[in-house]
C-alpha cells in the first residue's frame, strides 16, 4: 500500500516535472541561448571542432596539469562523457523507439540542437563562476546559482535557496540513475550474456541469485579503488576507457549498419515519417500520438545527453582551461557526441537490424526494449554480438557511476565540506551492493524524478544569467575573431580574474 502511494505521488511529480513544465524549459533554454550567441553552434561549426576533437592529441588539451587543483580539457571530457554515455545511449534510445516510435529519435536530434548551446551556457558559467574549494577547482549551478543569479537586486535568498534544492537534488539522483539503476542494468546484462550455472542457479530472492551478489561485490572493490582516490584518479581511468568504448561500439555499430545497408534508406523514411505524423499503432497495440512521439524524443534526448541538468558542468569546471567559451565548446562536443553520433548509431542499428517491425512497431518473438539491441548484434555476429552488447552496457554503465560520483561529491561539498564529501563516497561506493539486489523499477523511476528536478533551478539560472553568457561569447569573438583589444573576461571574481591573466 506505502509502496503504491510513493508510486503514485512520483509518477505525478514525474510528469509536471518532465512533460508539464521541465521540457518546455529545457527547449525553450535552449532556443533562447541558440539565439542569443546568434546560432554559435552552427555559425562557428568548424572552430569549435577544431578547438576540440581537433586538438585532442595536443598537449594544451590532453596534456596533464602538475596543478592538483585541476584536471585537463580531455579528462574534463572523458569524466563528462563517462557519466553522460551510459544506459540511456543504448536501452534509452531502444525504450523511445519502442514507446515513441523511429520519429522519437528526430526530437532527440532536436532537443540535443538546442541543447548544445544549454550545455555550452552552462560551461561559460560553470568556469566563470568557479572557485578554489579544499584545493580543487569547484564549479557548477551551485556557485552560479548562488553568485550568480543571487547578485542580482532582491535575489540573493533565491539563489541561495536554489543552489541548495539543486545540490539536495543531485545528491538523491547520483545514487538512483548515477548509482544503483546503472548497476542494477550491468548485472542483468551480465547475467544474461555470461552465464555461470553454478552462480545463477542459487536464487536468493526473487529475481536475485548469487551470480548477482558476486558481480556486485566486483563492482564495489574497482569503484571504491577508483572513487575513493578522487576527481584525478576518475579522469584518470576516464580518459582511458572512455575513447576506446565509445570506438569500440561505433565501429560494431558501423558493421552492422554496413551490412544492413539497404534498409538504412527505409530507417532514415521511418524517422522523418513518424516525427510529424505519429502512428495510429505502435508495438502491436498501443496507439501513438504525436505528442508521445516529440516528449519521449526530447525526455530520452535529455537522459541520453544531460544537457540542461546542470550535472557535467561539476567536471568541467575542474578543467585548467582559463577562457569560459573554449570549455563551453567542449559542452557542444560531448552533447554532439553522445546524441548526435553515438545515440544516432544505436537508432540506426535497431531499424536497420531487422527485429522491429517499420511500419507497425512489432518487435520480433522474445525481444523487448531492453534486450532490442543485444538481440541485434546477436542477429549480425551470433553469441558473440551479445556479449559485446553486455560488455559495452558494463563500461558505459561503470563509468557512468564513476562520472556521477563526483557530481554528487562536488554537491555534498557544497553543502557540508571536505569531512561530509568523503563520507558520501564512502556510502555511494557501497550502495553500488544494492544497485547489484534491486529487484523492483520504483527506485529508478523516482531517480529520474530526482534528475528532472535537478534541471528546473540550473535552467532558472541558466535563463536569468544568459545576458552574461551572450556578452562573454561576444568577448571572446571579439578578440579571436575580430581582434579586438579588449579584456578578456574569465571570472565573476577580480582576484581570480587578475591571477589569470597574469598567467597568460
Amino acid at each position: 500500500m506505502f509502496l503504491e502511494k510513493v508510486t503514485e505521488v512520483n509518477n505525478v511529480v514525474n510528469t509536471f516535472v518532465w512533460v508539464t513544465l521541465g521540457l518546455v524549459l529545457l527547449i525553450g533554454t535552449g532556443v533562447l541561448m541558440t539565439l542569443l550567441t546568434k546560432f554559435f553552434q552552427v555559425s562557428h561549426f568548424g572552430h569549435w571542432m577544431k578547438e576540440t576533437i581537433g586538438k585532442v592529441f595536443t598537449k594544451k588539451v590532453s596534456g596533464h596539469t602538475k596543478d592538483k587543483s585541476s584536471i585537463s580539457q580531455f579528462q574534463a571530457l572523458c569524466t563528462a562523457l563517462a557519466a553522460t554515455v551510459g544506459v540511456g545511449n543504448i536501452a534509452g534510445v531502444a525504450a523511445a523507439i519502442v514507446a515513441g516510435g523511429p520519429g522519437a529519435i528526430f526530437w532527440m536530434w532536436v532537443a540535443a540542437f538546442f541543447g548544445m548551446m544549454t550545455n555550452f551556457s552552462e560551461n561559460v558559467l560553470g568556469i566563470f563562476y568557479r572557485r578554489k574549494v579544499n584545493g580543487e577547482w569547484a564549479g557548477g549551478a551551485m556557485y552560479y546559482l548562488r553568485d550568480g543569479l543571487g547578485s542580482k537586486k532582491g535575489c540573493q535568498w533565491i539563489g541561495k535557496v536554489l543552489a541548495v534544492l539543486f545540490a539536495c537534488f543531485a545528491i538523491l539522483a547520483s545514487f538512483g540513475i548515477g548509482n544503483m539503476g546503472q548497476v542494477n542494468k550491468i548485472v542483468a546484462n551480465l547475467e544474461s550474456a555470461f552465464d555461470v550455472p553454478a552462480l545463477s542457479s542459487v536464487v536468493l530472492y526473487d529475481g536475485v541469485t548469487l551470480y548477482s551478489v558476486v558481480i556486485g561485490g566486483v563492482l564495489v572493490v574497482l569503484a571504491g579503488l577508483i572513487i575513493l582516490g578522487g576527481m584525478q584518479r576518475i579522469a584518470k581511468v576516464a580518459e582511458k576507457i572512455v575513447p576506446v568504448m565509445i570506438l569500440l561500439f561505433i565501429i560494431g555499430s558501423l558493421t552492422i549498419i554496413g551490412v544492413n545497408y539497404s534498409r538504412v534508406g527505409a530507417a532514415f523514411g521511418s524517422i522523418f515519417d513518424g516525427a510529424f505524423s505519429g502512428k495510429a499503432v505502435w508495438g502491436g497495440a498501443v496507439g501513438v500520438t504525436l505528442r508521445q512521439v516529440v516528449t519521449w524524443g526530447f525526455k530520452r534526448g535529455v537522459f541520453s545527453n544531460e544537457a540542461g541538468l546542470g550535472s557535467s558542468v561539476m567536471v568541467h569546471a575542474c578543467s585548467n582551461v582559463k577562457e569560459p567559451v573554449r570549455q563551453g565548446m567542449w559542452g557542444i562536443f560531448e552533447v554532439f557526441a553522445d546524441t548526435m553520433v553515438i545515440c544516432t548509431m544505436t537508432a540506426l542499428v535497431i531499424l536497420t537490424g531487422g527485429m522491429v517491425d517499420l511500419s507497425t512497431g512489432a518487435l520480433a518473438q522474445g525481444t523487448t526494449d531492453a534486450t532490442l539491441v543485444s538481440a541485434t548484434f546477436g542477429n549480425v555476429f551470433g553469441k558473440g554480438g551479445e556479449m559485446f552488447v553486455a560488455v559495452a552496457i558494463l563500461l558505459f554503465a561503470f563509468t557512468t557511476v564513476l562520472g556521477w560520483s563526483q557530481y554528487g561529491s562536488k554537491a555534498v561539498e557544497y553543502l557540508g565540506g571536505k569531512r561530509a564529501k568523503q563520507v558520501y563516497q564512502v556510502f555511494f561506493v557501497l550502495l553500488i551492493l544494492s544497485g547489484a539486489l534491486m529487484t523492483s523499477s520504483l527506485a529508478w523511476d523516482i531517480s529520474d524524478t530526482f534528475n528532472g528536478l535537478m534541471m528546473i533551478p540550473n535552467l532558472i539560472g541558466v535563463i536569468v544569467l544568459s545576458g552574461q553568457v551572450k556578452q562573454i561569447t561576444q568577448n571572446y569573438i571579439d578578440r579571436k575573431f575580430k581582434h579586438k583589444n579588449v579584456a578578456p573576461m574569465l571570472s565573476y571574481n577580480p582576484r581570480i580574474q587578475q591571477q589569470m591573466e597574469q598567467e597568460d
